[in-house]
Parts: structure tokens; C-alpha cells; sequence
């Protein structure tokens, strides 16, 4: 599968639900901001969505500090676009294209696990899920809670430490 391309970096964030995606991009958005990056987020929801309430994960992230956000799921996309039911949910490669690109460094893509961007995994062995980085090239880094119990020749990132995390997404975003 040929990696998508689009005019400023994209990486995203790739986990089985409940390990902590949005959690953590909720930490990173604030440090990315103190930093004076221009970040996007394009997060994929599994299930028809509303956007704006305080529960919901877009209203987190757009409290956190992103200049945009895209959601998209099977129903509907938002920067808000209802879908006729027979349509089908955006592909990455499109919904990349409705981000406004002049004004934003980079995107930050959470879900689309599958996608062909260069990610980093969230892994907590204690949910006893596998490793999405065995079947997946794209994979660049690991963030997880417990290093000793993963092997792999990736770079393994301490999960509670938003900014060495931060910090690998800002090398990445500057060599590309």
C-alpha cells in the first residue's frame, strides 16, 4: 500500500479503543501549542457522531487547543457535512483535503488505523491486545505503559510522558 501524501506531515495515532488515544492528544495539543505548532486533528469515529458537547472527544480536543478538527465516521463528517445515508464515510486521503493547510504545521491523525501514514502505536499490554506494529509498516514508535514487556526493534516512548512524545512528533514533523 503506497503511503498517502499531503503538503505538510501527517502522523497518527493508532490503538485499539480504550487505550488511551484521545487522552493522550488531549496532553500533546497544549505542549504543541506552548511551542507554537499549528496542529490538525482528523479523528475517526466508529459510530454516528454529534460534535460540540462537553462529553464528547471533539469538544475535548477543541478545548486542548486545535486550530481544526475533522471528524469522520459512517454517517456523517464534520467540519459539519451531513451524509445522504446511501454515501460513504470519507476516505483519509479526502478528508485530508478539507483541512486548510496554509494554516497549520502539521496533522495529527487519530484513528484510520489501517491508513497508510506513518504512526505511533499506543500499546498497554495489560489489556492483552497484540501489537498493531507486527502487521504494520507504518508504524515509526511505540508509546506504552510498560516497556519490559514489549518486544520490538521500534523506538518505545514512556506513555506517561506527553512531552518526550511531543517531542518524537516534533523531530518527525521537522524532517518532513
Amino acid at each position: 500500500m503506497q503511503q498517502i501524501s499531503y503538503s505538510r506531515p501527517v502522523i497518527g495515532l493508532s490503538a485499539y479503543s480504550g487505550s488511551g488515544k484521545t487522552t493522550l492528544l488531549g496532553k500533546l495539543i497544549p505542549i504543541f501549542n506552548n511551542h507554537q505548532l499549528r496542529v490538525a486533528v482528523i479523528k475517526h469515529a466508529h459510530h454516528s457522531f454529534d460534535i460540540d458537547h462537553p462529553e464528547k472527544d471533539s469538544y475535548k480536543i477543541r478545548k486542548a487547543g486545535a486550530q481544526q478538527i475533522l471528524i469522520s465516521s459512517q454517517k456523517r463528517w464534520a467540519m459539519i457535512h451531513e451524509l445522504e445515508d446511501n454515501q460513504a464515510e470519507l476516505k483519509l486521503e479526502d478528508a485530508l483535503q478539507k483541512i486548510d493547510a496554509e494554516n497549520i504545521d502539521f496533522v495529527i491523525v487519530e484513528g484510520f488505523k489501517a491508513a497508510a501514514i506513518p504512526k505511533i502505536e499506543i500499546h498497554r499490554p495489560a489489556l492483552g491486545k497484540p501489537l498493531i506494529s507486527s502487521d504494520d509498516p507504518h508504524v515509526i514508535a511505540i508509546a506504552t505503559d510498560d516497556a519490559d514487556s514489549i518486544d520490538s526493534k521500534l523506538p518505545l516512548l514512556d506513555l506517561n510522558q506527553p512531552e518526550v512524545i511531543a517531542g518524537y512528533i516534533e523531530k518527525f514533523v521537522n524532517s518532513n
